[in-house]
């Protein structure tokens, strides 16, 4: 399924729909949320003038019609090239990755992973998973030291 994500810098090809939409972008999968779309004439005259190879113009005489007609231009557009290159894992993911295992992580294994000192991992567990991703953040006393892990979420 192909996904475009209509930001202030133009429009960006998806595979998937993305979680969270950076503030003025909009995500649409068809025409009809195209034409649904909260745009501006000012905002739909910028997106068609900025495609390449098409009749740039000044003003908007016929707003359906040019969504249709943007709608068939960006779906005629290539695929972007694979990235060679993937982005690695931020540390915060890998910290999250460590936590939801079964067996959990200890303190010594995240700052082992991250290269991070003890306080610092202390400081990542309360500060941002639990307080800015509201992530609960389980501790047990095992035979090799206090373990910690991600909680599941409880079901309503």
């Amino acid at each position: 399924m192909r996904i475009y994500i209509i930001g202030n810098d133009g429009i960006t090809l998806c595979r998937e729909a993305s979680a969270a939409l950076d503030e003025g972008e909009i995500a649409v999968a068809s025409n009809a949320e195209l034409h649904a779309a909260p745009l501006s004439d000012k905002r739909l005259l910028a997106l068609w003038n900025a495609l390449p190879g098409v009749e740039k113009r000044r003003k908007l005489s016929d707003r359906p019609a040019l969504i249709d007609r943007l709608w068939s231009a960006i779906e005629a557009l290539p695929d972007p090239e694979p990235q060679s290159n993937p982005r690695r894992p931020s540390k915060q993911d890998e910290v999250i990755a460590l936590l939801r295992r079964a067996d959990g992580a200890t303190i010594d294994e995240v700052a082992s992973a991250t290269g991070w000192q003890r306080h610092t991992v202390r400081g990542v567990f309360s500060g941002t998973l639990k307080k800015k991703l509201g992530l609960t953040v389980a501790s047990a006393k095992e035979e090799h030291g206090r373990v910690y892990r991600i909680a599941a979420p409880a079901s309503a």
